[in-house]
């Protein structure tokens, strides 16, 4: 009685967690759900309290901690000062705050086409016309019906095809003036910059982050994308033509939430 008491409540535990286990995936969803819509609300108010008002722009925010100031001494007889930009002193950025002009010529091109064909074929037969003198007896174990030269036949055949591409391309031509924010301990120079352009009521970002080499600034204080080390290039935008690029948030939420 004891055994079967046992055995009843495992199958009794057993039925309720398949049972509860749908309803804990029901609440997952509605908490992330709720969730969601928590954080959509807060966006959208704050959105309502911003209606027919262009987007507002960054404040502007220097490198801390900028390097101290260079004490100004005068030397007799001399018609040049400490720290004075001359044309005899390297104008290409290498201090914490100097500023140079990164330049953004991307123009990628990729292309990838893949296919995959698969085909099996498999095919099992099995007989017992001779089992040890005993296949006349087969026939009271086995069904009347039943063929002892023919007992099993099996055949399987599958096949699978896939086929998939890519294609890529992009285009962009940017400057944008950086800050250098970080003089690392072997030279190379942390940079920084970010562009806001708003034209009616379409703002557009540039950012651009990463590190770099003293050796690779230009002469003329630039340096190409493609010599940043840790490169962090976004450019986007906000306003009324890039939200209605933009899906909903109810749509965003059920896309993720939908199982199917």
């Amino acid at each position: 009685m004891t055994q079967k008491t046992e055995t009843n409540v495992t199958q009794t535990q057993k039925t309720e967690s398949r049972m509860t286990a749908p309803l804990s995936l029901l609440r997952r969803a509605g908490l992330i759900a709720a969730l969601g819509l928590a954080l959509s609300g807060c966006n959208m108010m704050n959105r309502l309290a911003a209606v027919g008002e262009e987007p507002k722009l960054s404040a502007i925010q220097s490198p801390a901690p900028l390097p101290a100031p260079l004490p100004v001494e005068r030397q007799p007889n001399s018609l040049w000062r400490p720290g004075s930009r001359a044309f005899l002193k390297d104008q290409r950025a290498s201090n914490v705050g100097d500023i140079l002009t990164v330049i953004i010529e991307i123009a990628d091109n990729a292309a990838i086409n893949n296919a995959t064909t698969r085909s099996r074929t498999n095919a099992e037969n099995s007989s017992a016309s001779a089992f040890l003198g005993y296949e006349q007896s087969l026939g009271a174990i086995l069904p009347e019906a039943v063929d002892p030269t023919n007992l099993i036949d099996l055949d399987s055949d599958s096949s699978s095809a896939g086929a998939g591409g890519v294609t890529r391309n992009e285009s962009i031509n940017l400057r944008v003036a950086a800050l250098v924010t970080q003089v690392l301990p072997n030279g190379n120079l942390v940079l920084a910059g970010r562009q806001e352009v708003r034209v009616n009521y379409e703002k557009r970002e540039l950012q651009v982050a990463g590190i770099i080499r003293p050796e690779d600034i230009t002469s003329t204080n630039t340096i190409d994308y493609d010599q940043i080390a840790e490169a962090r290039i976004a450019y986007g935008g906000q306003g009324q033509i890039s939200d209605v690029q933009q899906p909903r948030y109810g749509q965003q939420v059920f896309d993720i939430i939908w199982p199917f």
